[in-house]
């Protein structure tokens, strides 16, 4: 009943000239879209936190809005494997996909997932793996950096991938980690000058763009 009563409310929300501007910056979805910016659906968020039977009633309707929705208000302690790759496998943009991220990097499993999924050919999977290695760089403070270290390598074997919003995603998990500490930010640069001898336009992108940020990083700290 709550669940419906949101996805009732979301509707009234419609925002059809922000649809266009999604679509423009390439969130197109088979669910429905709402045109709903993401500050309102965080203020949603905030009554329903760690609500997880809500968070999976959420994302059974096929609507774009209510299942970023169900990513803010599910609780990633209770949320199991099966349930991570049924969720991923309905992601059919790069919003979806970052927004499933940044609850799954916070899941006892999101290492694994994170190795397991960057493997795959499926590229929203795909991208939500490398999106994962971002998200635990920013959010997980606790963990050590050989989990990071482990990353360097799949990030270099899949840097040759040119699909654009995979590209996005190996690149964006390269630069967090290298901004989490000095000797992940050592690694990082050494890694992004082997990825800048592959050849492949995308592997050259994605290193010119890393070292950009990451050497800016360092004549900042000196």
């Amino acid at each position: 009943m709550i669940a419906a009563k949101i996805v009732a409310h979301l509707r009234t929300l419609r925002n059809p000239r922000n649809v266009e501007g999604q679509r423009r910056f390439g969130i197109t979805s088979h669910a429905e879209q709402l045109g709903i910016a993401m500050p309102v659906l965080r203020d949603l968020a905030r009554a329903h936190r760690r609500d997880h039977a809500l968070a999976l009633a959420l994302w059974s309707h096929p609507i774009q809005e209510a299942r970023v929705l169900a990513t803010l208000v599910a609780d990633p302690k209770q949320l199991t494997r099966a349930q991570a790759s049924t969720w991923v496998n309905d992601c059919d943009n790069w919003a979806a996909t970052d927004a499933l991220a940044f609850l799954l990097d916070r899941t006892p499993f999101a290492e694994s997932l994170a190795h397991a999924w960057s493997a795959r050919r499926a590229g929203f999977v795909k991208r939500t793996g490398f999106a994962i290695m971002a998200g635990m760089a920013v959010h997980r403070k606790e963990l050590p950096d050989e989990i990071f270290l482990r990353f360097l390598p799949i990030i270099t074997r899949e840097a040759t991938d040119e699909r654009n919003f995979v590209k996005k995603a190996v690149n964006w998990a390269l630069r967090q980690i290298g901004k989490r500490n000095p000797r992940l930010h050592r690694a990082a640069i050494a890694e992004a000058k082997r990825i800048q001898r592959l050849d492949s336009r995308a592997a050259r992108w994605i290193a010119a763009d890393a070292l950009r940020e990451l050497l800016r990083a360092s004549k900042k700290a000196g």
